[in-house]
């Protein structure tokens, strides 16, 4: 039941499916529509790069005291709760009787579906036919104004993009890897837990139940576009919408569980969350991450302390 909190919490779950079930033994469907001639550009053949193109270093750096202010809304204490209190370490970690690549890929599938529940809210049409995240309200996949990131085309060539357009590739993109069998395989024959087998000499994460050589690198790849995603979530929309739509804590509550899981599983490094590490700095302070994640360890605990007595003092 916990593991459903997320979706629970956001009341969205039931009016959104993934494409195709992702779970060993599920039956295929059919593959995700291809990327199509709708936007600028394809899907990259291969995985974008593992950082951005283009990062100029944080607005946010140095002393809380020498923050820009107005700080952003969602370092404010009172806005960083969550909906429903406990430890999400217990739903990162890994069952010891479950292989890691099964385990990665049964993450990747979760985390995906709840993510997208949030970018219907910022995608859905208004009455006046436009979207929250728009040409004009969001001309660029930024998290901030010092953090924007660019779409290989199908050239390789960096493109920069709107970010509704950056989120439906980088959708597309995801939808595809997770739908390719040859990566994300479902046979069943291909299940062997963890405890049955030693590791080969020739092994590699998910090298049992049938997954690539490849599909770490990949899974890593997503994670990070998950998390570009969700760090636009905080940096241009979380007031509008999600904060005047009362669905903060469950933003709050979905992202510290990616967090979680992503640092668990090394599928993010210290680097990749750059531009939410402030929120990070916060909830290592107030308890969210427990000292023993990994999580935790990335945090300036000292730093999260002082966003606590700022808000306080508000």
């Amino acid at each position: 039941a916990a593991r459903r909190t997320c979706t629970a919490a956001l009341g969205l779950a039931n009016s959104f499916s993934l494409s195709n079930a992702r779970f060993r033994g599920a039956g295929r469907t059919g593959r995700s529509p291809g990327p199509g001639s709708e936007g600028p550009s394809q899907p990259p053949a291969a995985p974008p790069p593992p950082g951005p193109a283009t990062t100029a270093s944080s607005s946010i750096d140095g002393p809380v005291s020498s923050w820009p202010r107005p700080l952003p809304a969602w370092l404010n204490r009172a806005s960083a709760k969550h909906i429903v209190k406990g430890n999400f370490m217990t739903l990162s970690a890994r069952p010891k009787t479950v292989e890691p690549g099964e385990w990665i890929a049964h993450q990747v599938v979760e985390h995906y579906r709840v993510l997208w529940n949030f970018v219907r809210v910022i995608h859905e049409k208004d009455d006046d036919g436009k979207t929250i995240c728009n040409r004009t309200t969001c001309p660029k996949m930024s998290a901030g104004k010092n953090h924007s990131y660019t779409w290989l085309n199908k050239n390789h060539e960096a493109v920069e993009l709107p970010a509704y357009e950056y989120i439906t590739l980088m959708q597309r993109w995801i939808a595809g890897k997770v739908d390719d069998i040859n990566v994300f395989p479902t046979d069943p024959a291909g299940v062997s837990y963890a405890a049955e087998s030693a590791p080969a000499e020739d092994d590699w994460v998910g090298r049992r139940s049938g997954f690539p050589k490849e599909f770490l690198g990949i899974c890593r790849t997503i994670f990070l576009q998950m998390f570009r995603v969700y760090a636009h979530l905080f940096w241009d929309h979380f007031l509008e919408p999600f904060y005047h739509l009362n669905l903060e804590k469950s933003l709050n509550s979905c992202f510290s569980h990616f967090i979680l899981t992503a640092t668990t599983l090394d599928l993010l490094k210290l680097e990749d969350i750059e531009p939410m590490k402030p929120l990070i700095d916060l909830w290592a302070a107030d308890g969210t991450f427990p000292p023993e994640s990994k999580a935790y360890t990335y945090a300036d605990v000292e730093q999260g302390k002082e966003l606590m007595e700022l808000s306080a003092a508000a």
